[in-house]
């Protein structure tokens, strides 16, 4: 060891921390940082239910009907959020359209059929739907490109994308080709009327 290594580390030996004495003053702090963060979690609580009244005029969702037919498709994964159409970033939150959750999805011809434990189901009928696409975003959740499937819907006079994730995202080209097929279908037959 060379000298100055030998001095370094006997002066470092015989310093000490110095001793806490203000215990009041740290306890003080402590607790305006707790009061700090309750009331930044308070304005953000106040912001979500201040969003959910200026989206009370969205209409209650529609539940599945009885007797539902044959699915055409059926997937487990996350429901991501719904955003207004073409807004990723402006979240839904009325009638719960903004709480993430657990989502089993089931197409069928008479539309498109959404179960969320522990959130409010919803049923989208299939004149209702407007197409699928791939994307990667949306409600402020970013995925890999092509990650999300997001669908898009009419629901009063609005148009609503929301977006789910499967558990096994390779399902999810499949799911835009027949929401699509669906849409189309539905569109040629109202013009041909």
């Amino acid at each position: 060891m060379t000298p100055a290594a030998i001095h370094l580390a006997a002066e470092a030996a015989g310093r000490e921390s110095a001793k806490v004495t203000d215990w009041g003053a740290r306890i003080a702090w402590v607790i305006g940082l707790l009061v700090f963060i309750g009331f930044v979690y308070w304005l953000m609580r106040q912001g979500w239910k201040w969003r959910g009244a200026l989206q009370g005029d969205l209409p209650e969702l529609p539940a599945a009907p009885d007797g539902l037919p044959a699915h055409r498709l059926a997937m487990t994964g996350r429901y991501h959020g719904s955003t207004t159409a073409g807004q990723w970033l402006d979240r839904i939150v009325a009638h719960g359209l903004g709480v993430r959750s657990r989502v089993e999805l089931t197409l069928t011809d008479a539309g498109l059929d959404v179960v969320r434990p522990g959130a409010t189901d919803f049923f989208v009928p299939a004149a209702q739907l407007r197409g699928a696409r791939l994307d990667k975003g949306i409600a402020g959740k970013v995925l890999t490109e092509g990650g999300l499937l997001v669908v898009t819907w009419a629901h009063g006079d609005q148009l609503i994308d929301s977006g789910f994730r499967s558990d096994r995202a390779a399902e999810h080209a499949a799911w835009v080709e027949a929401i699509n097929d669906m849409n189309q279908s539905i569109t040629t037959e109202g013009a041909e009327r």
